[in-house]
């Protein structure tokens, strides 16, 4: 009857699981090496969390020399927008998230996209009800309501399972009857757990794992024909040959279904990695990121922001495996390559997201780049950003360059560089043309001790490009005295009424006067990079325009 049962409601699928599974060879991989994959679904936006996942499941099979492949879920047609697919891949691709194979890039595994394999899926559901384990449920949605209604009274767990499965033991002639009324059915899996008994696991990431055993007959195939998650990915993972399967822990609670359907199709079961979700503070509680109510939910946030790929995925390293920041921050020449990663040190409970800990790493990343390499991924957010900004930075490459090496190449590099915006708001002053516009947005405070015959003396008489910064430093003091500044701030301190001021606050003059800022990279590598005639011309006219 079974086999009868099987044909009536598959009377066009004639393959058979042998004929799938001889399409769908084991892969020729070295030992150890994983196969992982990302499987969203066809909704266009890929969120923080997708990302981080992604970024996962990429670096375990790039390290192990494995496979990394995209699968797109949408058997769910509700949650599919247009061109959602191309979307979410062009997202990934701006985070460097490449893969092996997969959906528009094609291999030996596919097809890649769920509603594309809806014919190998029918096979082995077909086969399901064939040996009596699975079969046609006509619940409607009425009933399904009403029976979730009385288990809530009740207390009782919620699903179709025991007493509920009221199409369990249909029979062959109902079924008929209720085709020939076209009724819509699912096919529901026959469970044969009982929930009473538990079963262990090990999950690479939280360890051994226990559970009830699966008595809930899940739906394994909808009204359409396609699948559920719960069928399909067992099938998928199953051909594609999937060692690892790394998701989010929200899935844990799913595992007994999972583990369930890989026994009844007789398919080994591989390895299950839920990795916790990514939080934040919230006042007094922690909760998930949210797509809804966090911006920086969304990854087009850092790209705006400026946070670089790398930077962010360098704090990915950090929240997957807490001893990188060590291994990181022991050593400049240190990349996240070089990293052997281990699910077993990813954090069991909720991963909290902290945007100061990115922006810290941000600027040590920035920190350990040569210059000429900032100044290319600098003028690539520019142009997408700020038009004008990339215009000059073209037109002035070698100033830029320049600019960017100061305190870089010391041992102890600045950082006061924490994304890309931050360039333009601490180098618009090596700029020209728009340092005669910017300039007159900031208000000045002109002390007492700012004097024009010093700056004027100072430029004229004691400054040469050639001097090394400890001689620079010696003339600037020599100039100084000059003018009635205490060479040491000690000095000043202990003799106040004796001088105008002391060396600081000459510096601070200088500084002041070439660029309109108290705070600025290194005062002698900056004038180096001006040269003389922006130097002289910058003195001048702050000399002719605030202190006359």
């Amino acid at each position: 009857m079974n086999q009868e049962l099987a044909d009536l409601l598959f009377p066009n699928v004639t393959g058979t699981p042998e004929e799938i599974q001889a399409l769908y060879p084991k892969r020729n991989r070295p030992v150890g090496s994983m196969v992982t994959r990302f499987a969203p679904s066809p909704t266009g936006f890929i969120h923080l969390g997708s990302l981080y996942t992604s970024w996962i499941c990429q670096t375990f099979a790039k390290q192990s020399d494995g496979v990394f492949y995209l699968r797109i879920e949408d058997t769910d047609g509700k949650r599919q927008v247009e061109n959602g697919i191309q979307m979410m891949i062009d997202d990934l691709h701006s985070y460097e998230i490449v893969f092996d194979e997969g959906a528009t890039i094609g291999g030996d595994y596919g097809p890649y996209i769920q509603s594309e394999r809806k014919d190998i899926y029918q096979v082995f559901i077909k086969s399901l009800v064939a040996q009596g384990l699975a079969y046609p449920c006509f619940m409607t949605k009425e009933e399904l309501e009403q029976m979730r209604n009385m288990q809530e009274a009740k207390k009782e767990r919620l699903g179709c399972y025991g007493k509920y499965a009221k199409y369990r033991d249909i029979t062959l002639s109902e079924v008929k009857e209720k085709l020939q009324q076209q009724l819509p059915y699912v096919i529901r899996l026959k469970a044969m757990g009982k929930f009473e008994r538990t079963i262990e696991m090990k999950d690479a990431v939280k360890g051994k794992v226990k559970f009830p055993e699966n008595d809930m007959d899940v739906v394994i195939m909808k009204t359409d024909g396609l699948p559920t998650y719960h069928f399909a990915h067992v099938i998928d993972d199953r051909f594609m040959g999937t060692t690892h399967v790394i998701r989010g822990d929200e899935w844990l609670s799913s595992l007994p279904i999972h583990v369930n359907l890989f026994q009844v199709l007789h398919f080994n079961i591989p390895k299950y990695a839920h990795i916790s979700p990514l939080t934040k503070k919230d006042g007094e509680r922690i909760r998930k990121l949210s797509k809804r109510h966090d911006p920086e939910c969304a990854i087009h946030y850092y790209k705006e922001q400026g946070i670089p790929a790398d930077a962010l995925k360098l704090y990915f390293a950090t929240l997957m495996n807490p001893n990188f920041e060590q291994y990181y921050m022991s050593d400049r020449t240190a990349t996240i390559d070089e990293y052997q990663f281990e699910l077993s040190k990813m954090s069991v409970g909720g991963t909290l997201f902290d945007i100061d800990k990115l922006t810290s790493l941000s600027r040590i990343y920035f920190s350990r780049l040569k210059a000429s390499d900032l100044y290319e991924k600098m003028l690539t957010y520019y142009e997408e950003y700020d038009s004008e900004f990339a215009a000059l930075l073209k037109s002035h490459r070698t100033l830029s360059i320049a600019a960017l090496n100061i305190e870089r190449e010391v041992k102890r590099p600045r950082k006061d560089l924490a994304n890309y915006g931050d360039m333009k708001r601490q180098m618009w002053y090596f700029y020209d043309s728009l340092f005669e516009v910017e300039k007159q947005k900031r208000p000045l405070v002109i002390r007492d001790c700012y004097q024009a015959d010093f700056l004027k003396t100072y430029i004229r008489d004691y400054w040469c490009e050639t001097d090394d910064k400890d001689t620079w430093y010696e003339k600037v003091k020599q100039c100084a005295q000059k003018f009635g500044f205490a060479k040491t701030t000690k000095e000043y301190k202990e003799q106040p009424d004796q001088y105008i001021g002391h060396i600081g606050d000459a510096c601070e003059l200088i500084r002041i006067a070439l660029t309109y800022c108290l705070e600025t990279p290194d005062l002698y590598e900056m004038m180096n990079v001006f040269g003389r005639t922006t130097v002289e011309h910058r003195i001048n006219d702050f000399c002719n325009s605030y202190l006359k």
